[in-house]
């Protein structure tokens, strides 16, 4: 594999979480507000951190990236900042660069043949890529997990990282996203980011209409699982709500916006839509490589 290839996959990787990170998106961490326990700060130490885990992704298993840069961020924030958006980009880096081997010398493939290599990447996963993403799971420690009957990350996975997402998909949507080949990223998340592109939008407000139309149609399985499902739904209602009134495109869908940024604050931040941002950044990174 072409290392300059690798190089600018991790520079995506680094510039997606950047640009996730910083658009306003209701409920996050982002250049408006800090968490008392996690600010903005965190999060770009954490997207400069992750970029060399990404530049030998061409010849490293998933669980080994997710792993190296866990570790890597982990060394410089205290936050469990970028475990879920790891999980997603590892897999779509990898197809990306499998996909490139057939591309010129310097380009990357788009996004469709990113997505036709990501289900042999998908169906390769083992049993040492769920063991290394379980152990990076109670390294970091995300909030609300709890614990089920079967493969439990307290315990050593004796299946794929696939099979033990296929057990998690009804209460993860990340792990939803894996069984899917990512629906969400691919079909609800990236055609949001290219419409709003579309309408005149800047990329930060395109990523704020990404996050509501993803938050609107899946609701936020961290929220579920911190304040159980009727909460979420609840929350996706809000959002469909804000995009009703015309979302970022109109003055009454930023003052739907607002409120539904300032209803889901507090100094608990249980209302935190955390894997609607995990699933924006997917959809970021794909965004990022379209011409």
């Amino acid at each position: 594999m072409d290392k300059n290839k690798e190089k600018r996959i991790a520079q995506l990787v680094q510039e997606a979480c950047i640009r996730e990170a910083c658009a306003p998106k209701p409920g996050n961490v982002n250049r408006d507000h800090d968490f008392p326990d996690t600010s903005l700060d965190d999060f770009l130490i954490s997207a400069v951190a992750i970029g060399p885990a990404f530049e030998n992704a061409a010849d490293t298993g998933v669980g080994q990236i997710v792993w190296q840069a866990a570790v890597d961020f982990r060394r410089r924030v205290r936050s469990n900042t970028n475990l879920g958006i790891l999980l997603l980009l590892a897999p779509l880096a990898k197809a990306c660069l499998a996909a490139s081997e057939n591309c010129g010398s310097e380009g990357l493939a788009g996004v469709e043949s990113t997505r036709e290599s990501l289900h042999d990447i998908l169906q390769s996963l083992t049993v040492e890529d769920a063991r290394l993403v379980y152990a990076v799971i109670r390294k970091t420690n995300p909030g609300g997990l709890g614990r089920v009957s079967r493969q439990d990350v307290a315990e050593e996975p004796s299946v794929t990282l696939l099979e033990a997402m296929r057990l998690a998909k009804d209460r993860d949507s990340i792990a939803s996203e894996y069984v899917t080949g990512f629906e969400i990223t691919f079909r609800t998340g990236l055609p949001a980011i290219k419409e709003a592109l579309s309408r005149g939008a800047d990329f930060s407000d395109a990523v704020v209409q990404a996050s509501l139309t993803i938050l609107s149609r899946v609701p936020d399985t961290l929220i579920a699982r911190k304040n159980g499902e009727e909460t979420a739904r609840r929350v996706s209602q809000r959002a469909e709500e804000v995009l009703l009134h015309g979302g970022i495109y109109s003055p009454q869908g930023r003052e739907k916006l607002l409120e539904l940024d300032n209803d889901l604050r507090d100094d608990s931040h249980k209302l935190n839509p955390g894997a609607t941002a995990d699933l924006t950044a997917a959809a970021v990174f794909l965004a990022l490589l379209e011409p």
